[in-house]
């Protein structure tokens, strides 16, 4: 039986091997990734991986951010938008939570919302700079606010809403945000993937109501009933019916992989994928080399600790 610390701290840890995994695959089209066996840390003799410069085990951009959120919510004991948004400009700025305080990577969209907040445009404005922009940015370091767990639905997805506006505001990204930590609720109360995505989509169409825009864009844009495809590309609506196909795999070894097969933006697929593969297994599915591979783990091990002491008796085994 995987117990709820186990699935807790899979999910962090899930997130942030899938994004190093897929680090050095990134940019690169689905028919240049290698056959799904040789994807490791360190790729094939003779692979161009991108990046060459940095050591094997680097988490990038969406692991940075995703400690940034959770360290926030730590220190704020919840969700606090100012403070949330000060780490993203300390991220961009200094470093911060990005290992040896070096950030190699951030997309157009989040590097225009942060450099808005710079200029002291308020967080729930900033991510409006590009009001069409639809990038997984925000969808890539939304986990903690699943893992962090004290909030009833409806309050998880109004914070995954205000997550998301401070780098991107559509609406598209605000729903799949909130569709993402309910799924991941789910995972962490022991449903199957499946079963577990199913009842998320049903649990936001009965906080959206029928008739407001946020149904709309769920109903029309994510199309959450549909067959999910991706290209593997950047777009937020892809990216989460990339974590959709491969969260079919059986291991949480098979599921990050399989995100990476789609090319592109192959460490987020991953990230994303494999935090809900984390949860599902618990901690001790990720492979015991791939985690003796990553870097940072004095970093992350505290956070850890701090969150699961914030959550009392709900450490022990689920029923």
């Amino acid at each position: 039986m995987v117990s709820r610390a186990e699935r807790v701290r899979g999910g962090l840890w899930g997130l942030l091997v899938g994004d190093a995994l897929g680090v050095p695959y990134e940019f690169h089209a689905a028919f240049q990734i290698p056959a799904e066996d040789q994807i490791e840390m360190s790729p094939p003799a003779g692979y161009a991986r991108t990046y060459p410069q940095l050591p094997v085990g680097t988490w990038s951009d969406d692991g940075a951010q995703a400690l940034c959120l959770l360290d926030s919510l730590l220190q704020a004991q919840g969700f606090d938008i100012q403070d949330f948004a000060a780490r993203l400009v300390a991220w961009m700025n200094e470093g911060l939570w990005a290992i040896d305080g070096y950030v190699f990577d951030c997309g157009i969209q989040t590097r225009a919302a942060i450099t808005q907040l710079r200029d002291g445009v308020p967080p729930v404005r900033a991510g409006f700079v590009n009001p069409n922009g639809k990038g997984n940015g925000a969808l890539m370091r939304v986990l903690p606010l699943a893992l962090w767990h004290h909030w009833t639905d409806a309050e998880l997805v109004e914070m995954a809403h205000l997550q998301s506006v401070v780098t991107h505001g559509a609406l598209t990204n605000q729903v799949c945000c909130a569709l993402y930590c309910l799924w991941a609720r789910r995972l962490l109360n022991g449903l199957e993937a499946e079963s577990g995505y199913r009842d998320a989509v049903q649990t936001l169409r009965t906080l959206y109501g029928e008739a407001s825009p946020y149904r709309e864009e769920l109903e029309h844009t994510v199309r959450p009933d549909d067959a999910p495809r991706t290209d593997g590309g950047g777009y937020v609506v892809h990216t989460l019916n990339a974590a959709r196909i491969a969260l079919r795999e059986t291991t949480y070894e098979a599921v990050v992989r399989r995100a990476i097969r789609f090319g592109n933006d192959t460490d987020t697929n991953a990230a994303v994928a494999g935090g809900l593969a984390g949860i599902r297994d618990g901690v001790n599915g990720i492979p015991e080399r791939w985690f003796r591979a990553m870097r940072g783990q004095d970093l992350v091990e505290p956070l850890l600790t701090r969150l699961l002491d914030t959550q009392g008796d709900e450490r022990g085994p689920l029923a």
